[in-house]
């Protein structure tokens, strides 16, 4: 369960970084936007993959 907890963790920080870097980097605001969003979803997913486990779920 812990592992569990700092996978989720790193997960966390690194798509917070990733968002930062879009900040910093991207000039053009749609592409921004997209970017993000597709950081948000990957996220989401690696999340998912982590936890659906201990749930029994499989995808």
């Amino acid at each position: 369960m812990i592992s569990v907890l700092i996978g989720v963790l790193v997960i966390v920080v690194v798509g917070a970084i990733c968002f930062w870097a879009v900040d910093k980097f991207v000039r053009d605001g749609r592409l921004a936007n997209l970017l993000k969003l597709l950081v948000a979803l990957i996220c989401l997913a690696a999340i998912l993959q982590r936890v659906l486990p201990l749930a029994g779920i499989s995808l």
